[in-house]
């Protein structure tokens, strides 16, 4: 007799074979249940013995790694996509929100203000993407999918975590996933907020990548205190695959998401700030044009990170954009 077992959206079903004994299942299912997950890859599968004992062995191993704790919500590592990624969440039980860090960021460093501020009326949920922050090992790598790879990841935790739908709010390298996920899987995105991503990469923005590469020379105060707590040694060569990843997008055409950004049908709200010297005015504006509907709003004085310099102001018109 098949029995099925819900983690968040995955389900095992469990069909125990005449060699397979009862004492091996019980294992089986409380292992699972003591980690409270299961990979994508188990689903629908029909475990013989070797199979339930590799499963043990994964849950278990799971269930012995406790996240550390943040300030800024409840911590979990979720198993998604054959990775362990780390998961920050708090709020009401309002409709789930997903936060999409940008380039080298995580949770805590890139949406400790919406964590807070947008959590009054929904349950916001960000994570650390792979190769990042607490999502290593092991560390970041850039094959040419890597976009889609965020966003896949974006809506395979949302799914683990129970919430079949949801809206997206990306900044940066997340935007630019934000997109994607958002032309993908409209069934399931109910919303989407982009700020400070682009849609293609060209010279200029090679140009403004490489004036940034040396992180000890270049990058401010406020950004290497920000990211050497979380990063130390691995920061450097970090950055640099980045900047390559960028120059290998620019080799192939330059083109990041621009078919994905005009295909998107669900309501999309686009800010900016008007100085922001990351990623140049035009980027915004584009999106604006070529995503069917989209609002847009710019802060005058805004530059790359206008979701934290002006927190109030941008947590107040994302929640009056998701609640129409």
């Amino acid at each position: 007799k098949a029995q099925d077992f819900g983690f968040g959206s995955y389900t095992v079903t469990a069909k125990p074979q005449a060699r397979t004994s009862p004492p091996a299942m019980r294992a089986y299912r409380r292992a699972a249940l003591l980690a409270g997950h299961v990979r994508p890859s188990l689903q629908d599968r029909r475990p013989g013995p070797s199979a339930l004992l590799e499963n043990i062995r994964t849950a278990s191993a799971s269930a012995s790694v406790s996240a550390p704790p943040s300030k800024h919500g409840k911590t979990q590592f979720v198993h998604i996509n054959g990775r362990r990624l780390f998961v920050v969440s708090n709020g009401s039980e309002g409709m789930p929100v997903i936060c999409m860090p940008g380039a080298m960021g995580t949770a805590e460093t890139d949406f400790f203000p919406q964590l807070k501020g947008l959590a009054a009326r929904h349950r916001v949920v960000s994570f650390d993407p792979r190769g990042y922050g607490k999502s290593r090992p092991p560390v970041r790598d850039w094959p040419a999918d890597f976009y889609h790879r965020d966003g896949d990841d974006a809506h395979a935790i949302m799914q683990a975590l129970g919430y079949q739908k949801y809206s997206v709010v990306g900044w940066s390298d997340g935007a630019n996933a934000a997109v994607i996920l958002a032309a993908k899987r409209p069934e399931a995105v109910q919303k989407l907020v982009i700020f400070g991503g682009n849609a293609w990469v060209e010279q200029a923005d090679i140009d403004s990548y490489e004036a940034t590469r040396d992180v000890k020379k270049n990058w401010s105060n406020n950004m290497l205190n920000m990211h050497l707590p979380v990063y130390g040694d691995d920061l450097q060569p970090m950055w640099d695959g980045f900047c390559d990843a960028m120059k290998d997008i620019m080799a192939r055409g330059g083109d990041i998401c621009q078919v994905e950004a005009k295909s998107i049908t669900v309501p999309t709200f686009v800010l900016a700030g008007v100085k922001d010297a990351i990623v140049p005015f035009n980027h915004p504006t584009w999106f604006s044009e070529n995503i069917p509907g989209a609002r847009f709003h710019a802060f005058p004085e805004g530059k790359h990170n206008i979701h934290i310099k002006y927190a109030d102001e941008f947590n107040e018109l994302v929640l009056g954009f998701l609640a129409e």
